[in-house]
């Protein structure tokens, strides 16, 4: 099959093609600079020069392929609602070019904020959008299922880890790194799902040879993990201690956007993804890897 990637040398993207190429897939990646495209090259794809901006470059990647994982998104914060908007506007792109044709689009979601109270399904709706949850990649999905499009969504799980992460994670090290404490919010009790970048990637295979329109996939290789065993880890890993904040004192000690994720559950489960696809996570868990040194070399 030949797949068009987006995200093609990110943290995920790069996974997905690697494992694309393994199995015999001819891939071409969206590449937004040189050193992506090199990249691109030493693995085996072909790399398409342009950014989600480029809806004409898009529309050649979508025309070339027999089908299309959509992995890349702009994970600027202070922009976010600006992201989300080029994000729908880039799957839109994508999916009209295969209105009818029963060529699979894969557009990647979260899990995280997805429902509050209790892990979330495969059956769970994402919230509708708003100016607090403007992210509309899933609606997007659907619309386009809605259509005629062989369009799925894959959700990943709060933390995707594995050598080369950039995500929540390294984000908890910095600030513990920079405040000289790693910290929990009040008992540490609440969890986060997480799956390592290696499983992932075999999930979004196995989707693209065989997912049907509109279906939503957890990509969640733990379902719960206390968040205070994360802190834990990464305070042994840095060598500081590990504290308790109480509400109150976690936006000041992990900023404004970011302290309602460290006190909240961000957790999903995937036994109906695993029983679809008979996709079982083989790879190692967050905390087995944050044992490894490599999280903490930077």
């Amino acid at each position: 099959m030949r797949v068009f990637v987006t995200g093609a040398s990110g943290f995920v993207g790069s996974a997905v093609v690697a494992e694309l190429a393994a199995f015999g897939h001819e891939v071409r990646g969206l590449a937004r600079t040189e050193a992506a495209a090199e990249q691109l090259t030493r693995v085996g794809a072909q790399p398409l020069r342009g950014t989600l901006e480029d809806y004409a470059v898009l529309r050649e990647g979508a025309d070339w392929a027999d089908g299309m994982i959509h992995t890349a998104f702009h994970h600027d914060f202070s922009r976010f609602a600006q992201a989300c908007a080029l994000d729908a506007q880039a799957i839109e792109t994508l999916g009209s070019a295969l209105i009818g044709s029963q060529r699979p689009l894969l557009v990647t979601s979260g899990l995280a904020r997805l429902v509050q109270g209790r892990p979330a399904t495969e059956d769970d709706l994402p919230p509708p959008r708003s100016e607090a949850y403007p992210r509309v990649s899933e609606a997007s999905a659907q619309s386009l299922a809605a259509r005629g499009v062989r369009a799925t969504t894959v959700r990943l799980a709060p933390s995707v880890h594995g050598a080369g992460d950039h995500g929540f994670v390294p984000m908890l090290i910095q600030i513990a790194r920079q405040r000289g404490v790693s910290a929990y919010v009040g008992e540490g009790s609440n969890q986060w799902s997480a799956v390592h970048r290696l499983d992932a990637a075999r999930l979004y295979r196995l989707a693209l040879e065989s997912a049907d329109a509109g279906e939503r996939l957890h990509a969640v290789g733990e379902a719960g993990i206390a968040f205070r065993e994360i802190a834990e880890a990464i305070g042994r890993g840095l060598g500081v201690p590990t504290v308790s904040l109480s509400a109150q004192e976690a936006p000041e000690h992990f900023g404004p956007w970011f302290s309602h994720f460290p006190g909240a559950d961000l957790t999903g489960t995937a036994h109906a993804t695993q029983a679809r696809l008979g996709w079982t996570p083989s790879y190692p868990g967050l905390l087995a890897e944050l044992a490894e040194r490599f999280y903490f070399s930077a």
